[in-house]
């Protein structure tokens, strides 16, 4: 209730500021551009804070506070007067509406919505004009399909009709908090039933240090093979296409029975070494 006071109160110190003439203007500006006179640029911004008053009442119906928005907009007031450039012979309240604007804009953009919208300027445009587009075509000769909606905005404002559709379901529908209960009797909430079937991250931490330990452990024991058997392994087991058992026996230049006998002999090699060298294999495997 306080700050609402204290916002109304604002707002009407700001609406009984003085205007300022143009040569007014032009030398206080002058002063803070060659002086850097800090007053002469805050005279400056509450001679225009009206303009900042009368640009948050264009943005009310997004529902945000209006306090808030002229807040946010006399950041874009004061960051218009720092910048501003007298020389350029253009009226400080031309210059500022575009910095007041964007100000307020962002700023909507940022807590209209807990779902945050996007941020270039094709996005922003079809976020602050879907709105008034679609009142414009509704008073029109009669109504327009959502195809057809979404065409005509696509085309006026210059973004793909699929981001149209986005956005007008982001503006119809208000945002569901996920801990609302399904039902009037009962603990169950909306989040409940949003199960993420990924593993958990200590389980995916876990996992990562078991294969590398297992890699270390495999690595170790193929010492323990000759040359032929740690090639039938290599080619059998350790690579993405294994090789078959006649491939290997025409390679090697024996019966594919030879080299399935070479395999099983060597898998018993591997088997001993790991559990001789790393009696947790077991345990792990």
């Amino acid at each position: 209730m306080m700050q609402d006071r204290a916002g109304r109160t604002f707002i009407r110190a700001a609406m009984q500021a003085p205007y300022l003439g143009r040569a007014e203007e032009h030398e206080l500006a002058l002063r803070w551009k060659e002086k850097a006179d800090r007053q002469a640029m805050h005279r400056i911004a509450l001679a225009h804070m009206r303009l900042v008053v009368a640009m948050a009442a264009k943005f009310r119906h997004f529902g945000l506070p209006i306090g808030d928005l002229v807040q946010e907009g006399h950041v874009g007031l004061l960051e218009a007067a720092a910048r501003f450039e007298p020389e350029r012979e253009v009226r400080f309240s031309t210059y500022a509406t575009w910095w007041i604007r964007a100000a307020m804009q962002d700023y909507i953009l940022r807590n209209w919505s807990i779902v945050r919208g996007g941020t270039s300027s094709a996005q922003k445009a079809l976020f602050f004009n879907l709105r008034r587009l679609r009142a414009r075509l509704a008073s029109g000769a009669g109504p327009l399909t959502s195809e057809a909606l979404y065409r005509h905005v696509s085309i006026k404002l210059g973004v793909p009709e699929a981001d149209v559709a986005r956005m007008d379901s982001r503006l119809s529908a208000p945002d569901s908090s996920l801990n609302v209960p399904l039902a009037e009797e009962g603990s169950e909430e909306r989040q409940d039933f949003l199960v993420d079937e990924e593993p958990l991250p200590d389980e995916i931490a876990g996992e990562a240090i078991d294969v590398e330990r297992r890699s270390i452990w495999l690595h170790a024991a193929l010492s323990s093979l000759n040359e032929r058997e740690l090639h039938i392994i290599e080619r059998r087991r350790l690579t993405d296409e294994g090789a078959t058992l006649e491939e290997l026996g025409t390679a090697l230049g024996i019966s594919k029975e030879r080299v399935r006998q070479i395999e099983a002999r060597a898998m018993e090699k591997l088997k001993a070494a790991l559990v001789e060298q790393n009696p947790e294999f077991l345990k792990a495997a």
